[in-house]
Order: C-alpha cells, then structure tokens, then sequence
C-alpha cells in the first residue's frame, strides 16, 4: 500500500471541508449522521436531494474514470473525500449502489450504449438502483440461484419470473441488476446472466420486510413475466457469474469507504454516549472502545490496501478478508452501545416502538454476520480461494 497526502492534496481536503460546510445545512441539516445501517429508511426523498446536490458540485463517481463522466480522482483525493464526508456528518448515501457498483461494473463489461444510457443518471443522482442477487434458496450459497429468464417469441425482450430477497431500498430504486438463469437445465454457477430490470412494471412486486428495528429498507422482489430489453444484458449470456463476482470485487473497493465513514459516525457518537453518561470511567468499557477505535483503523487500512490494487473487480486476498472483519467487528460495536448505555438501553424514546439510534443499530448489526455471505461461508472463502486450502466435503 503507498498512499500519502501532499500539499496539493491538503488544499484539495479544504476545498472538500468548505464545500460540505457550506451545503450541508438549512434544508440538509437534519441529515447530519443519519441514514447510516439500521437508520436506511430515514429521510429518503431528502437524501435523493441530496444526491442531486453532490452531484451539481461534482461529489458523485469522485473514483470513476473521466471517460466515463467521473472526476478521476487519485485514491489519496478519493480516501480525503471520505475522510471529509465522514466528519462533516454527510448523510448515508441513496445512490451508493449505483455508484458503487453498477457504475464500475458497466465500465468494466457494459456496451457504449449502456454506458450512455445508465451513467450518466447515475452521476446525477437522478437514478437509484438495487441489487437482485439473493434469493430464499441462494442466500450464502449464490450460485443455486433459480430465477429464470428467457427469450420472448420475438426476440426482443428477456421475460424473468422467480423471486430476490433482503434487496436494499427496492422501494426506492428505478433499476435492479439481477442475476438469473437463462440456460435451461443449468446448475451451480453455469448458464447464469446478468441483466438489468427497470422496476416500474406491473410484474415487479416489492413486499417490505419488517425487521425487528421496525424499519423495512429491506424487501422481498417478485418477478412474474418481467420484462428488459435485450440489449440490457451485461455481458453475454452465461457469463453472469463472472460479472457477479467482479461486482463484488468492486463492492469491496472504494464503496468500503463509505461503510467505514457510517461506523465512525457511530462510534463517534457510543463514544459521546460514554462522555455523557460517565461510562468512560469503566476501564472494561474503556478498553472495549479503544479496541473498537482501533479495529476500525485496521479495516481502513485494509480497504486501502485493497484500493492500491487493481480496479477490475478481481478479488485480492486482502479483499477476501473485508466482510468477516467488518461485520464481526460492527456487531461487536452494536454490543459496546447497549453496555455503555446501560440502563438506558432497557427503555424506548416513545412508542411505537420508537428506538434511538443506538438501539437500532445494536438490533441491525445481528444480522452483519449472517447477510452478504455468513461467516461460515466467508471463513470458507478465505480457507479455499485465498490460502489454497482443500475445499470442504460436500454430498
């Protein structure tokens, strides 16, 4: 890893600091610190306004290439970015999965034309998309993926009947990428594609999940007879699985930095929680909060080694390690609020059932380890893809 700030870096993090200073106020004030994990569904349609308004400064695709409509920022400026986002309180991001995500993706495997038309929406803040991977039989395991897609009699369109489940934000988004089968008789990772799906359509049905925060920016999507262009399939047909995986390749890159800035926002704020109340004369939990402090340096230090490397979505060994170390280490934070609340935590602000920040995250975070790949499977990922070692017996 080889990052450094020089003296041209330092005005370019004034110019980041003063820009977020002068905007994220009046109307976006309460916006500040929201929107993290647990906190999703809060102040949607003020977050999208949000977006527009980095966007109109140039905030948003800050990494993406400027062939493709972003600033081409060097990872130093992109890591100062961040760094300023987070500490002025800049809100969750609506648009982080199509920035994050389709974005990279379309670049690395789309047409001209999908280029063309999906971008540039995306680096407005215009379009907000969501993510058709798991399903109630291919959580973990991707690869058992049943929804199916195929050819109408003309041609023209690619018909997709089954079901995606925990889809952030469905309910919010214009777009959803969607991994599906299109080869009959296919198993395993074989005979998969990729295909984008507008959401606006009769045989698109969005069903909220509610959680046990109270809040459903999760979903259930039912496809039955959806239709898409042919021509919005990424890639060839049955190469789904290849662009699965470097869309998950880049989930792990510079997104991550984002994520990080949402868990500093909340240690920062179990911290202040232990000023207040005095829990930071308990030297156990002073302990505990050093170790938090300290663990989520090591994740930043990890993402940027994972941001030196290539930026084609190839998943390094050092990215393999990214979601057992984050969700383990945000489900431990989750633990560290109810104990330096105390008491406090026992009690709801009001009803119904109306959790303080703080709660939800502790009830959000006990599905970290288990979502986007359980810590048995990541631990079986690391053991086989990045050490080499024997695959586990199957039946």
């Amino acid at each position: 890893m080889k990052i450094g700030f020089n003296a041209e870096d330092e005005a370019f993090r004034k110019e980041v600091a003063h820009w977020l200073s002068e905007h994220l106020r009046g109307d976006f004030t309460a916006l500040r610190f929201r929107g993290g994990p647990g906190d999703e569904h809060s102040f949607s349609s003020e977050r999208k306004a949000w977006e527009r308004e980095l966007a109109a400064g140039g905030w948003v695709g800050v990494g993406w290439s400027e062939e493709d409509g972003g600033r081409g920022l060097s990872l130093p400026r992109q890591v100062i970015f961040h760094e300023e986002y987070a500490r002025a309180g800049g809100p969750g991001r609506m648009g982080h999965i199509g920035e994050g995500l389709v974005g990279p993706t379309l670049a690395a495997f789309g047409t001209a034309a999908q280029k063309q038309r999906f971008l540039p929406g995306i680096l407005s803040g215009t379009q907000y998309w969501c993510q058709g991977y798991s399903e109630p039989g291919a959580g973990s395991d991707l690869a058992n993926v049943q929804t199916r897609a195929r050819l109408d009699e003309r041609g023209e369109h690619w018909l997709i009947s089954g079901q995606k489940v925990w889809t952030s934000l469905a309910h919010e988004s214009d777009w959803c990428f969607v991994l599906a089968r299109t080869e009959p008789g296919s198993r395993g990772h074989h005979g998969l594609s990729f295909l984008l799906v507008p959401m606006d359509q009769a045989q698109v049905r969005v069903q909220p999940i509610q959680q046990l925060t109270g809040s459903s920016e999760f979903n259930e999507v039912f496809f039955d007879q959806a239709r898409t262009g042919v021509d919005n399939m990424v890639g060839q047909p049955g190469e789904g699985w290849k662009i699965a995986m470097a869309l998950l390749g880049f989930e792990r890159g510079a997104s991550t930095l984002g994520q990080q800035m949402q868990f500093h926002n909340e240690l920062a704020q179990v911290i202040e929680v232990a000023r207040r109340n005095g829990a930071e004369r308990d030297p156990l939990l002073r302990q505990r909060i050093a170790q938090a402090w300290a663990g989520l340096k090591v994740l930043r230090y990890n993402s940027l080694r994972m941001l030196s490397g290539p930026q084609d979505g190839s998943l390094r060994r050092e990215a393999m390690i990214y979601k057992l170390a984050w969700s383990t280490w945000h489900a431990e934070l989750g633990k560290l609020a109810m104990d330096v609340l105390g008491d406090e935590a026992e009690l709801l602000e009001g009803e119904p059932y109306q959790l303080s920040r703080l709660q939800a995250l502790f009830l959000f975070s006990r599905a970290d380890t288990l979502y986007g790949g359980s810590n048995e499977i990541q631990r079986n990922i690391i053991a086989e893809r990045a050490l080499g070692m024997p695959r586990e017996p199957r039946a």
